[in-house]
């Protein structure tokens, strides 16, 4: 297993443009929709099932061909922040850094086909960070309250577990911080146990069921009990041959006690005012696409493509779902698992260098890294000298 720390952040932000590509095309149709439209997807050149709609119907978006969304631009937009402060983060961070990011940094848009503020493609709840921070002036650590309850934390937040590389608990930590300035009850949960997961895969050695079992023990509440009940699922079923529907359906039957959402994730005029348990804040429930993500991986021992695939091709989130797998499955492995192919597809198709990005942030990484161990080490000679 390789020990590179530039190549497994590579790796990691590869993984994560994968997923996000992969499972784009396919986003919000159920694990049935897709095996009726597609069989089973597993190439980048995947035509969206929006993209023969009228561009309204489909808010002016493309997608398919290796394009990516949100999850993969917020992604590279945390990496920037570090790269400007050059050190650990916190809500403060999201106050300032991330609204600079999303309302005043023009950058290209892959779904729009244009420059724009990446806030003119955000989902609401993500628009919620400028309006809470920068229109309300709240106190940061509250950025987060009264927010629709959702992925958009954990969906981006990969890069702190770098910053905290083989240190489930100090991720966790620093993601709740930072994170506390946009989401709050699961969905901030959330964002803390993807960055614990991320952080546990670069530990030397490790595997995927370790991997797992760090974010568990950092886990709280309906997340913690979500996952627990996915990978037992997922360890049961290893090495079973069972087909990935009935996978998908052990999962769904699972995860339904933590999120009512099932396969009605689309938001239409005829679930106005219409009563749900999704969304708002509980300590029982789950967001559903990290623990998915977890249960693929694990089921399928760490493999990296078709961890991601399988996790794509079980629907609804399925975009965020493969950016988690990918994610975390990338910087366990490291650059081998790149293909060059989808390098050269996903730096074209989105106008980016994604090897240059990954480099650049791992340099960052490097310096809070170093620091983190010179501290560690005065602390250690400053209690050494109580008594």
């Amino acid at each position: 297993m390789p020990n590179s720390l530039r190549g497994r952040v590579r790796a990691m932000l590869h993984g994560i443009a994968l997923g996000d590509a992969l499972g784009a095309p396919v986003e919000k149709l159920s694990a049935a929709d897709i095996r009726a439209r597609y069989g089973r997807v597993t190439s980048l050149k995947t035509r969206w099932h929006k993209m023969d709609m009228a561009p309204e119907a489909r808010n002016n978006r493309v997608r398919g061909d290796g394009i990516v969304t949100d999850d993969t631009l917020m992604t590279l937009a945390l990496m920037d922040i570090y790269g400007d402060v050059r050190r650990h983060l916190d809500a403060w961070d999201m106050a300032d850094g991330m609204v600079r990011q999303i309302a005043w940094k023009p950058r290209w848009v892959p779904e729009l086909q244009r420059e724009a503020m990446l806030i003119d493609r955000l989902f609401y709840p993500e628009k919620w960070i400028f309006q809470r921070h920068q229109l309300s002036s709240c106190d940061p650590r509250q950025g987060g309250i009264g927010n629709m309850v959702n992925c958009g934390a954990a969906m981006y937040i990969a890069p702190i577990g770098v910053t905290n590389a083989a240190d489930p608990k100090a991720a966790y930590d620093e993601a709740i911080a930072f994170a506390s300035g946009h989401q709050e009850s699961f969905g901030l949960e959330a964002a803390g146990v993807m960055a614990a997961a991320v952080a546990a895969a670069f530990v030397p050695g490790t595997s995927i069921d370790a991997i797992v079992d760090a974010a568990i023990g950092v886990a709280k509440d309906g997340t913690r009990n979500a996952i627990v009940e996915i990978a037992a699922i997922a360890r049961d079923l290893r090495g079973t041959g069972a087909s990935h529907a009935a996978v998908c359906d052990a999962f769904h039957a699972a995860i339904a006690k933590y999120s009512p959402m099932g396969d009605d994730v689309n938001h239409s005029p005829e679930r106005v005012g219409r009563l749900t348990d999704a969304y708002r804040p509980s300590r029982l429930n789950a967001i559903e696409e990290l623990p998915l993500a977890l249960g693929f991986c694990l089921l399928n021992d760490g493999a990296f493509r078709v961890s991601i695939e399988d996790g794509i091709n079980s629907g609804r989130d399925t975009d965020s779902i493969g950016v988690m797998a990918g994610a975390i499955l990338g910087a366990l492995h490291g650059e081998s698992v790149i293909l060059a192919e989808d390098r050269a597809l996903l730096d074209s198709a989105n106008r980016l260098d994604l090897t240059a990005s990954a480099d650049a942030f791992t340099e960052t990484a490097k310096t809070i890294l170093t620091a983190d161990h010179q501290a560690a080490e005065a602390r250690q000679r400053a209690r050494l000298t109580l008594v």
